[in-house]
């Protein structure tokens, strides 16, 4: 790690640990609905811009700005260890055609967004990303790109349309496990279905949107066709016409069991992507003059978050339970079935209403891939479960700290390396269980 990015990241921390001192109190504050409030109490560290900033959010004009920087280590076991720093930054633009003088029911929306430095990703040794957050908007680069630019247009209050390149990630939506690894869980596993990674995060797309009882919040239904190849670090109008085509249909809906709030997801998609095999055999190699190829991939997943406790209905406060599974064809998917489960709370530590804490278990049945040569089939890989443990600290409303732990038996079974040359001398060694120990900071402008 540079000296900068440590200079950085502690510099950071001490601030931070400034506040949380000197300022206990400021969780005590509920989060403004304006911009306005002093820089302790207020919803973002830049606040209403003078007041400009809340006028231009009634005419239909908002800002959204966050940096979300990261120290992990793999800390025992996994195939590397040592620190990382690393960071993403967010801004993201609505604009609503009714509030802004033009025409009722118009939505138009922008994402910008950037990483710098190297994730830990691949030191575990785990499919499954560590740090989620790392792998926006294009995963093992340093770009800064435009993950979406869509336009939503609502014809009644029960059905609409999307367009545009569209940012996949705020589909499998969840309670208490979802996002892109910068507020709650630092895991992939707990933040989306891992069971859809064939399908781009960003992609060029047209969908119908269904809203059953003219509340969103109650059930909405999601019909979708997305551009195969796309990807964040491009337009995507090279490929899109391709016929690589995802196909995806969605519905969630609001339960009350027990009295309480809760939610049921259930989704499907197929992809008409050409991939590559998993499992592959000299024999036909030879014979075809090529690796073998899958013509198209299909999923299917389910979600569900539930309420235990809670003080106020709809509130979005207290103790539940979450759940995912997911099923694949598995082959060219690397994971024939997922499943996922953990307990997550919001806002009931006396005098801190902002605080969230997750913990959850995920394993994964990894499709493993294969090689049948002429004497022996060989297989990389096994199956992978983990566990994950969090907890926000809100120090204020626009400054949040996340120790973070979690313990995989990873998918990797073994690393190989070469010692000599001459003779060839080739080591192989165990991937024991991962330990992984981060630290994350959140800053929303």
């Amino acid at each position: 790690m540079k000296k900068s990015t440590v200079v950085l990241f502690a510099f950071t921390i001490l601030l931070t640990g400034s506040f949380f001192s000197a300022q206990a109190f400021a969780g005590e504050v509920a989060l403004s609905k304006t911009y306005s409030g002093d820089l302790l109490t207020r919803s973002t560290l830049t606040g209403d811009w003078g007041g400009a900033r809340n006028d231009l959010a009634k005419k239909g004009l908002t800002f959204d700005m966050s940096l979300t920087q990261t120290g992990m280590s793999v800390i025992s076991g996994g195939g590397n260890q040592g620190w990382e720093y690393a960071g993403r930054g967010n801004l993201t633009i609505h604009m609503d055609t009714q509030k802004m003088g033009l025409w009722p029911g118009g939505f138009f929306k922008v994402e910008v967004e950037g990483n710098y430095n190297e994730s830990i990703n691949t030191d575990p040794g785990a499919i499954m990303p560590v740090n989620f957050n790392q792998m926006f908007p294009t995963a093992g680069s340093q770009e800064v790109n435009i993950p979406e630019v869509s336009f939503m247009q609502f014809f009644s209050k029960f059905a609409g349309v999307v367009i545009g390149k569209i940012d996949t990630t705020s589909s499998d939506a969840n309670e208490f496990a979802h996002g892109k690894g910068d507020r709650q869980f630092f895991n992939m596993a707990f933040n989306i279905n891992p069971i859809l990674a064939l399908t781009p995060t960003s992609a060029l797309a047209a969908g119908i949107i269904i809203v059953p009882t003219g509340d969103p919040k109650a059930a909405i239904i999601n019909f979708m066709a997305l551009d195969g190849d796309g990807k964040a670090n491009r337009s995507g109008f090279d490929t899109v016409f391709e016929s690589n085509t995802v196909y995806g249909a969605e519905v969630r809906g609001r339960t009350n069991f027990f009295g309480m709030t809760g939610h049921q997801l259930l989704g499907a998609a197929y992809n008409t992507k050409d991939f590559s095999s998993l499992e592959q055999s000299s024999r036909i190699i030879i014979r075809n003059r090529g690796i073998e190829h899958k013509d198209s991939s299909w999923v299917l997943y389910y979600n569900f978050d539930q309420y235990l406790y809670e003080p106020q209905k709809g509130s979005g406060k207290g103790i539940g339970i979450f759940g995912r599974l997911g099923a694949s064809d598995g082959n060219p998917n690397p994971m024939n079935h997922f499943f996922s489960v953990g307990i997550g709370g919001k806002g009931i530590v006396p005098g801190r209403p902002l605080d969230e804490f997750g913990l959850g278990y995920y394993y994964i049945d990894v499709a493993n891939p294969r090689f049948t040569g002429p004497i022996e089939t060989r297989e990389a890989l096994r199956n992978e479960y983990g566990g994950e443990a969090y907890y926000n600290f809100a120090i204020t409303p626009w400054m949040k700290l996340t120790p973070d732990i979690q313990v995989i038996r990873t998918s990797q079974k073994e690393t190989v390396s070469v010692e000599s040359v001459q003779p060839l001398v080739i080591k192989r060694q165990e991937v024991d269980t991962a330990v992984v120990a981060g630290l994350r900071l959140q800053l929303i402008f």
